[in-house]
């Protein structure tokens, strides 16, 4: 019986790295999209592609690190699966609205509501979630920062130029290898998430050695392909609503902008992706879309619709972590 629960579990955490791919495709595409380098099937398609192959090419870091949000004496099935049930919920609401919340920070509130529902607050590992927390504001802002000074070099690179078609031309191309950068990071940093949980989950009811918490690269491979297929599987889907936010409603985009907000948040994840820092897809590509529509002139953000992405931002955690607290409390008393 415990070890059917135990595939219903994985198959579960396999459906929400589904969701997360379906809810943050705008993240991957929104920007080649809204530039019309390529047609939204195209698009997903070569996102989802960059995302499948990302564990080949970045470290598996991440992983182990939402494995241990939650003390790993006190994970069990039922803890892991209200878990999810909260991530999950939560990312199918913001995407009805279109908003471009964190699937990633779902995932977290979600796990903490569930643990603390389960055992109280002391179970909960403090130092990654401060990390998190401090990387929910450090994310967005390095996106904008990056962004902004990457618009800014490339627009005084091409002021000269006469030939404006020209100029896009080059920059359709290039914007090809920025949303696949993107894309190859948005892979690593978010599937490795969903590996993470299934780790702690099969480490607690011992169908995997301790030892896989402390050391990625002993994580079985079957985890690894079953992850990324699923989160790029649900990017070929689309999240449509929110890549309409994402591409046009903050701001308009050319080519140029596309590339340099892409550019500064693919860097952005490829440094946390290396040291393990489970940040926020979502919020690091906001900011620097946002920061490419600044370079131009403050009024070219639509300021309106960055405070609602906003505030999805700010209610993420806490609301997945009691909708997850609220599915445990009810898993609990049907057991």
């Amino acid at each position: 019986m415990e070890f059917t629960l135990v595939v219903v579990v994985v198959a579960i955490a396999i459906i929400f790295d589904f969701v997360n791919g379906f809810h943050d495709a705008a993240n991957s595409i929104a920007t080649v999209v809204a530039t019309r380098v390529l047609k939204p099937w195209q698009a997903v398609l070569w996102a989802a592609f960059w995302n499948f192959i990302a564990f080949a090419i970045l470290p598996l870091k991440v992983a182990n690190e939402i494995a241990k949000i939650v003390d790993k004496g006190v994970v069990s099935i039922g803890l892991v699966f209200a878990g999810l049930m909260g991530a999950i919920f939560w990312n199918i609401l913001t995407a009805w609205f279109g908003l471009p919340s964190s699937s990633s920070h779902a995932l977290i509130g979600g796990m903490v509501g569930a643990g603390m529902a389960k055992a109280g607050w002391h179970v909960v590992n403090g130092d990654k979630i401060r990390k998190t927390a401090v990387f929910i504001l450090y994310s967005p802002m390095i996106g904008l920062v990056l962004g902004f000074a990457l618009i800014v070099g490339l627009m005084w690179l091409v002021h000269r130029s006469r030939k404006r078609t020209r100029v896009n031309k080059s920059f359709r191309a290039l914007q090809l290898v920025s949303a696949a950068a993107f894309s190859l990071g948005h892979g690593a940093n978010d599937a490795q998430k969903t590996m993470g949980i299934i780790t702690a989950l099969l480490v607690s009811t011992n169908h995997f050695s301790s030892k896989v918490m402390d050391d990625a690269e002993a994580i079985p491979l079957w985890v690894v392909l079953s992850c990324h297929g699923a989160i790029a599987l649900g990017t070929m889907t689309g999240g449509w609503k929110i890549v309409k936010t994402m591409g046009t409603k903050l701001t308009k985009l050319e080519p140029m902008g596309g590339v340099a907000a892409e550019t500064a948040a693919a860097a952005t994840l490829f440094f946390t992706s290396y040291k393990g820092i489970p940040v926020s897809t979502t919020h690091t590509i906001t900011g620097a879309i946002v920061g490419v529509g600044s370079a131009q002139r403050l009024s070219a953000v639509r300021w309106n619709v960055a405070g609602r992405v906003v505030w999805a931002w700010v209610l993420t955690i806490p609301g997945s972590a009691l909708v997850a607290a609220l599915t445990y409390w009810i898993v609990d008393l049907l057991s």
